[in-house]
C-alpha cells in the first residue's frame, strides 16, 4: 500500500481511469464487431453508416489515448477495404 498522499491520490485517479478506459475499449470493440456483422450481411447502407459511427468511435478512442494512432488507422482501412469489397461484389 501506498505510504505518501500523492502516492494514494494516484492509486485512487489509476482505478477510476481504469474503469474509464475498460469502458471506451469496450465500446470500440463493440462498434468493431457491429460494422463488421453489417459488412458480412451485404446491405450497403446500413454497413456504411456502421462503418461511420465506427470511424468515429475509434478516432474519439485516439484522442482520448486509449487506441494507438496506427492500430486505429489500421483498423478502419481493413473495415473500409471489406465494405468496399462487398460493394464491388454486389
Amino acid at each position: 500500500m501506498p505510504q505518501h498522499k500523492s502516492a494514494k491520490t494516484r492509486l485512487r485517479r489509476n482505478a477510476r481511469r481504469k474503469v474509464i478506459n475498460t469502458s471506451r475499449t469496450s465500446a470500440i470493440r463493440t462498434a468493431v464487431r457491429a460494422a463488421r456483422e453489417a459488412i458480412a450481411k451485404g446491405d450497403v447502407q446500413a454497413a456504411e453508416a456502421q462503418l461511420s459511427k465506427t470511424t468515429s468511435a475509434v478516432q474519439k478512442g485516439v484522442g482520448k489515448g486509449v487506441v494507438k494512432k496506427n492500430t486505429a488507422a489500421r483498423t478502419i482501412s481493413r473495415l473500409t477495404k471489406a465494405l468496399k469489397k462487398t460493394t464491388k461484389a454486389a
